[in-house]
């Protein structure tokens, strides 16, 4: 990093740095970052493909936080919890505040997919139709389905005396349907539930779709809900249908174990998701604005809900199901192609892997652990392809016949792992493989616990972590006999091993054998499967051990750095930059505007939820935060320190959120190869000079997203990182 002008610090009166109005809203900043991705969506740069992913995105964002914030939020208020956020709230204003900033959000949303987005799709010949607009050949086709395909599914549900009120199931679309008997006269309610099983959108066939220009268009078909509307007579035969309105459920699914009290994890962890399948109470129910005042009340009172929870809208709902449209063939639609590069030092060695064969006796090239001698190792994803680093790495440690153990973490992973069949692979070569499998993440549950039992199943020692931490680090290491020595080779990264989110979320990582590492993450390992109390590490910094003093330390050190220079010591300006994806932890804020009160100039690229206040006079007006929101997620975790002149750069898994400092295994390591840290340096000052995904955090608390200056050009970080990897 560029050294900063020296600046002499000011002199500050007392201010109590732990004074609400210094701290921004956990919730509501998260809101403003989930904005910003609904702006992606908004955004006439964006292609119309990526821009309906954006607001599915958007969606999906949504819906996870009314499961686990919102649901938290209602709970504490049940429970007449009256503590204080750090922003001076309590949870019923919360609550409030969040329904006023998300009302106009949704709007926003599904305004601008009705008015703008359909209209547009339909230009690139991609239609979304609603049912009424079919012609009766189109109809016909779709009635033959509903009884075919989809009647056989359905199962309508009456409400009255002796049928009492469904359960609804978390985020399922139904059909609030009325009915009358044509001899009583007498109107009856039931509910028919849109199966999930079924695709969303049903597709027309190309002999039915409507030929523009003599050829077919790209997609054409309507909604599920609409299909199943228009043939409520098979479902009721006999009665009149007066009225249907679609209308969607959100449930509160966080999970709660009491671990110390489980004497299995894995069954308990098993039994709270069968209660998430059933689902806790209702915390939103999303109709359309046609939904009469009587039938909207009468669920509100059946899933005791509050004004507050009904969220009113135009159009369809449930708007996450628009990402089945991002696959369509349609090139032009859609971002640029990219595909993952293989690392220069990689690109000449040779896997043992080839087309998913197993080359064992290949003497041409070198393998991967004799590159990794050479050198420190680092990798960025996905500019570097993950298959061909770390899933190299360990589908050669699986097969390599020097190699004797492997250990690693695994918090999520996709359904079809190679990492998890390389590890199987392993214990059947005969290796001693020991996995730690996270089965507290979030949504992540229930696949994990497969993954755990076959892995148990081939031999894998399999344990689950520790007592009331969640285990996030990112973790490997390979035990390696090379002649009469055991070498220890590990890899340290910031993002799961999950090849689809790897070739999604932006994340960094090093592949090593230095010594001290070795032994670092040995301790480590034996802490997590084992019984121990290690408090020190030579090089990593370990959460909850000694991370949060460590960075407190780090800060602090920069600080004291101006002091010094402003007596007219030995000192230096201090300077910061921290990548991550959150910052919410109090001492860590309050460390930084102590900093920031020193002279400290301090870059913090913060992807989604931000709590400090920058560009407060005599606080924090030497503290500068950006989000950027592109193409990939930004989830890689790095930190810059000046040190003097003397930089140290780490990288890890660990936000600075007190929940990852304090209730969560995490591990930061040094990077110490200098053409690293170089390298580590240069994607920071290329992220700080995006002009064209980067926002700026105001003192208010809203973005503001940048734009370039007159006669210059848009610099987009991610491009430009994909251009750096391609030279």
């Amino acid at each position: 990093m560029p050294k900063p002008k020296k600046t002499p610090p000011k002199t500050y009166t007392e201010i109590n740095l732990s004074d609400p109005q210094y701290y921004f809203n956990r919730e509501q900043s998260w809101l403003e970052f989930n904005n910003r991705v609904l702006h992606e969506a908004l955004d006439p740069r964006t292609p119309l493909l990526e821009r309906l992913k954006f607001l599915a995105i958007f969606s999906s964002n949504l819906d996870e936080y009314f499961m686990v914030r919102v649901g938290a939020l209602k709970q504490q208020v049940h429970a007449k919890v009256s503590k204080l956020t750090s922003d001076g709230r309590t949870p019923q204003q919360q609550l409030d505040a969040l329904n006023k900033r998300l009302l106009p959000m949704v709007t926003q949303q599904h305004s601008y997919f009705e008015q703008t987005l359909r209209p547009k799709l339909a230009a690139s010949e991609i239609y979304i139709l609603d049912y009424i607009d079919l012609n009766q050949e189109q109809r016909n086709y779709l009635h033959r389905y509903f009884k075919e395909q989809v009647f056989p599914v359905l199962t309508p549900l009456a409400v009255d005396p002796s049928h009492p009120f469904p359960y609804l199931s978390n985020l399922s679309l139904n059909l609030a349907v009325v009915v009358r008997d044509p001899d009583t006269r007498e109107e009856l309610f039931a509910r028919v539930k849109v199966p999930q099983v079924l695709p969303r959108f049903l597709p027309l066939p190309g002999d039915l779709q409507w030929q523009q220009r003599g050829k077919s268009p790209v997609w054409t078909g309507v909604p599920l809900e609409q299909v199943i509307a228009h043939n409520l007579e098979a479902l009721f035969p006999g009665m009149d249908i007066q009225e249907y309105h679609p209308f969607r459920i959100t449930r509160n699914s966080d999970l709660t174990v009491e671990e110390d009290e489980a004497e299995d994890l894995l069954l308990a962890i098993e039994q709270e998701l069968r209660k998430r399948r059933f689902g806790g109470s209702a915390v939103r129910m999303e109709i359309q604005a046609i939904m009469p005042p009587a039938l909207r009340d009468m669920l509100m009172e059946e899933l005791d809900l509050g004004e507050q929870d009904v969220y009113v809208v135009e159009g369809l709902l449930g708007l996450k199901d628009l990402m089945s449209f991002v696959g369509l063939p349609v090139p032009e639609l859609k971002d640029p192609p990219w595909t993952p590069v293989v690392p220069p030092r990689l690109r000449n060695s040779e896997s043992p892997m080839i087309l998913g064969k197993l080359m064992l006796d290949a003497e041409e090239g070198e393998d991967i652990f004799t590159v990794i001698r050479q050198g420190d190792l680092m990798l960025h994803h996905p500019y570097h392809s993950f298959a061909a680093t770390v899933q190299r790495f360990i589908t050669e440690a699986a097969h390599d016949r020097s190699v004797l153990a492997i250990k690693m973490t695994l918090y999520r992973t996709s359904g079809d792992s190679p990492i998890v069949s390389a590890l199987i692979q392993a214990a059947e070569n005969g290796k001693q493989v020991a996995v730690l499998v996270e089965l507290k993440a979030r949504f992540d549950e229930e696949n994990n616990i497969n993954w755990a039992r076959k892995l148990e199943q081939a031999g894998v020692h399999v344990v689950y972590g520790l007592v009331g931490l969640k285990t996030h680090t990112k973790i490997v290491m390979v035990v390696r006999r090379e002649d009469d020595y055991i070498r220890r080779y590990v890899h340290i990264g910031t993002g799961n091993y999950n090849p689809k989110t790897a070739g999604l979320y932006t994340d960094v990582g090093l592949l090593s054998c230095r010594e001290d590492l070795g032994s670092d993450l040995t301790d480590l390992f034996n802490y997590l499967t084992g019984y121990s109390r290690q408090v020190s590490y030579r090089k990593l910094l370990v959460a909850p051990v000694n991370m949060r003093d460590r960075f407190l330390a780090l800060i602090r050190r920069e600080a004291e750095f101006c002091r010094l220079q402003a007596e007219g010591g030995i000192g230096s300006c201090g300077r910061i930059v921290a990548k991550m994806n959150a910052l919410v932890d109090p001492q860590i804020i309050v460390a930084l505007y102590e900093a920031s009160q020193a002279g400290v100039k301090i870059d913090l690229i913060i992807r989604g939820i931000c709590c400090l206040r920058p560009g407060v006079e005599g606080v924090s007006e030497n503290i500068r935060v950006i989000s950027i929101i592109g193409r990939f997620l930004e989830h890689s975790r790095m930190f810059y320190f000046f040190n003097g002149g003397d930089e140290e750069v780490y990288i890890g898994s660990a936000d600075w959120m007190q929940r990852n400092l304090t209730r969560r295994v995490e591990a930061i390591v040094q990077v110490e190869d200098p053409t690293i840290a170089k390298e580590l340096q240069e994607i920071l000052g290329v992220m700080l000079a995006d002009n064209r995904q980067a926002w700026d955090l105001q003192p208010s608390g809203h973005y503001s997203q940048r734009r370039p200056p007159a006669n210059c050009p848009e610099v987009s970080s991610q491009q430009i990182l994909m251009d750096m990897v391609m030279n």
